[in-house]
């Protein structure tokens, strides 16, 4: 059991490492630069921001160290660049197996397409807890070393958080790799739609009449600003993120199931 999950841990292994030293360096800059500049001139800074990219990046707030965070770590690393990331990984996992006939192998052996599915996702758990973990500790130490203070129950709250976000990512990029045979068009894809979904939430989502299609992305549900800032956030949309994880990943299953390889 399991056989599938710990090959492909294995192989991600030496990369998840290098992800995790690469953002927890961003973080150690971001911090350091937060210390060098008047809380002053960041008010200046979010005034000449045109309110579309303030709210697109969440940089309301960014004369405190909670807003700072939220906008230049949270916002623009977790749900844009980790967004993207984990869809794009995900979305190379069948459709690469598939295109270098490797996918009739691995169906030889005494396990079903489902649970061959189940495994190949389950080995996206390693990065997002590393990720979540290591930052996030880096990032509460280094808010320390400077002389700043941040709720450490709001940080576990904002990386906690992030976690059903971070699934419904991964999930669109499997849906992506068992509809297509080459892995640079799931992966290509992957990157495009995440972009797209992010941009229906933070610019389309601000004109009224358009308001509604906000939630058709996983953005929408997910606000590691006000997290960070004072603990607020919606239950229901971890909920919904939840429920639609769980159902992108039953579509994927029900699509590998039926495409001919």
């Amino acid at each position: 059991m399991l056989e599938t999950t710990r090959y492909e841990t294995s192989r991600r292994l030496r990369g998840t490492v290098i992800l995790t030293i690469g953002v927890s360096l961003y973080v150690s800059f971001i911090v350091w630069y937060f210390s060098l500049v008047d809380a002053s001139a960041y008010a200046q800074i979010a005034e000449s921001v045109p309110p579309a990219m303030r709210e697109a990046f969440g940089i309301q707030t960014i004369g405190t160290i909670e807003g700072w965070l939220g906008g230049q770590i949270y916002t623009f690393v977790w749900l844009v660049g980790l967004g993207i990331y984990f869809a794009y990984s995900a979305a190379g996992k069948v459709a690469s197996d598939i295109e270098n006939d490797r996918m009739d192998l691995l169906l030889s052996f005494p396990v079903s397409r489902s649970q061959l599915l189940l495994e190949k996702f389950a080995s996206m758990v390693l990065p997002l807890v590393l990720l979540n973990v290591v930052v996030g500790g880096v990032t509460y130490g280094l808010v320390v070393a400077i002389g700043e203070t941040v709720d450490p129950m709001h940080l576990v709250l904002a990386h906690l958080l992030s976690i059903p976000y971070l699934l419904v990512c991964a999930a669109i990029g499997t849906v992506l790799s068992v509809l297509v045979n080459r892995a640079a068009v799931a992966e290509r894809a992957a990157i495009g739609l995440m972009f797209v979904l992010w941009l229906v939430e933070s610019a389309v989502g601000a004109a009224e009449e358009f308001s509604w299609i906000q939630y058709i992305s996983p953005t929408h549900y997910y606000s590691p600003t006000p997290v960070l800032i004072d603990g607020t956030y919606e239950i229901m949309d971890a909920g919904i993120l939840l429920a639609g994880f769980l159902g992108l990943l039953i579509v994927s299953q029900v699509l590998f199931q039926r495409r001919d390889i």
